[in-house]
């Protein structure tokens, strides 16, 4: 079996990515713990910043200044998603998008294709730039209190994280202290959504408001109506759960807010403004779910995605009908595209449940601990994959071996998930066709 170039581009650029970053993060002067910063850590740390996760094994404020500007680096690297590399990889094939190409693309940008490859990078790049400058200016507002002038890189760290999904903090406590602060936690929120809906539905939106089309797409739609439901059912949720709980000294309003936050960050974000621990066991296994959907295709989030979830939603609460298709807003969705979606849960759900049977194994059953429990060791795998970064303190802790498949996971969440919907338009040989008979399985 070759491996197609699109991948051999997808998985290169992360892979060197990773490595370069870890190398620079393990030099001295990008350290300023106590301790000599492991070479495990070092790139642990690397794969979580360029996979937009979040997950650390090692406090990020114990980095140097230096330090912080390498994961502020892989953190924008990583979060600009497939659409940017995979169209890099375009332009470099050719300066127009050929048919093959542009089926690509039309994948991941629906029916709203440039012609001109090198027109939706600097698209994305300007877009980009633009929403984590605005971010950055208002987090300056809320944290210039504490900060001073200081609080411009504090600002700009926290906006390109959270625009970019990753959950990185400059605080040992992630943003904790700010639990009763509204400036920063709305525009933490704001900026992990409108970087989790994805580019394809921004620029869509923006030609709406242009006038320069008339219609939404029918993805976008789905990706706005999945998002709000979302965000408004587990809002709900955590508020009725955390009320008397976590939630117990905030204010009524401060109780709203904080479960907008937590019904938004699960989905690939990952920031938190109460410790995950504290939350009560029934809201902690609701965040799995929300953590497994994740964010838009073509975002910088991870999960399976809410187009995915969508389809498979509907196929249980309704099913296909004529040609194994489906209905939504007087479009068809195919039925190929329903296959896909299913085969995707289905391979997401057989690389988590493995990575859970192996952590299960490195992490109590070949070293005897008991410090882990199996809840954390499924959300911990759940975050991973999810490039989610919320932990309930499994990270730390975890043995070589555990970090190694934590980071595959991450890896795997990110760029190989990436990978198997980089489908290719293969060439339709008549001859080749053969019909075979139907053959009668029994199901259920």
């Amino acid at each position: 079996m070759t491996i197609r170039p699109e991948r051999k581009f997808l998985f290169g650029y992360y892979i060197v990515l990773i490595i370069v970053g870890a190398i620079l993060l393990k030099m001295p002067f990008s350290w300023n713990g106590d301790k000599p910063l492991d070479i495990i850590d070092a790139l642990f740390t690397s794969t979580s910043a360029i996979c937009v996760t979040g997950l650390i094994t090692v406090d990020t404020a114990s980095y140097s200044f230096f330090g912080k500007m390498v994961i502020l680096f892989l953190i924008q690297a990583g979060g600009l998603g497939i659409i940017s590399f995979t169209t890099v990889f375009i332009t470099l094939s050719a300066r127009r998008i050929s048919l093959r190409h542009r089926n690509l693309v039309k994948e991941l940008y629906i029916d709203s294709i440039e012609p001109d490859p090198k027109l939706i990078i600097r698209q994305i790049f300007l877009m980009t730039m633009f929403i984590e400058f605005i971010g950055a200016f208002f987090l300056f507002i809320g944290f210039y209190q504490d900060f001073g002038i200081n609080g411009i890189f504090v600002s700009l760290f926290h906006s390109v994280s959270a625009f970019c999904n990753a959950g990185f903090s400059l605080f040992s406590n992630n943003l904790e202290n700010y639990v009763n602060n509204p400036v920063i936690a709305i525009t933490i929120m704001m900026l992990i959504v409108v970087g989790g809906i994805g580019f394809v539905v921004l620029r869509d939106i923006a030609l709406k408001f242009t006038k320069k089309k008339k219609k939404l797409t029918v993805h976008t739609k789905i990706v706005l109506i999945t998002t709000l439901f979302l965000i408004l059912f587990a809002s709900v949720a955590y508020f009725s759960f955390e009320f008397d709980h976590a939630y117990k000294a905030l204010s009524f309003p401060e109780k709203i807010m904080n479960s907008l936050f937590q019904s938004i960050t699960p989905r690939t974000a990952g920031f938190n403004l109460v410790p995950q621990n504290s939350l009560s066991l029934h809201s902690k296994l609701f965040t799995l779910p929300l953590m497994f959907i994740g964010a838009s295709s073509g975002s910088t989030g991870g999960g399976i995605k809410v187009s995915t979830f969508f389809i498979i939603v509907l196929m249980i609460l309704w099913g296909a009908k004529r040609n194994n298709e489906i209905v939504f807003v007087s479009r068809t969705i195919s039925k190929e595209v329903i296959i896909r979606a299913l085969l995707l849960m289905t391979k997401v759900v057989i690389l988590i449940f493995s990575a859970v049977l192996a952590l299960a194994i490195t992490e109590t059953a070949l070293t005897g601990k008991t410090e882990l429990d199996l809840l954390s060791i499924i959300f911990e795998s759940f975050s991973a994959f999810g490039t989610v970064g919320l932990s309930l303190g499994a990270t730390p802790v975890l043995t070589t071996a555990g970090k190694v498949i934590i980071m595959i996971l991450m890896f795997e969440g990110k760029a190989g998930l990436l990978s198997m919907v980089l489908t290719e338009v293969e060439p339709h040989h008549l001859d080749k066709h053969v019909d075979y008979p139907t053959g009668e399985v029994l199901i259920g």
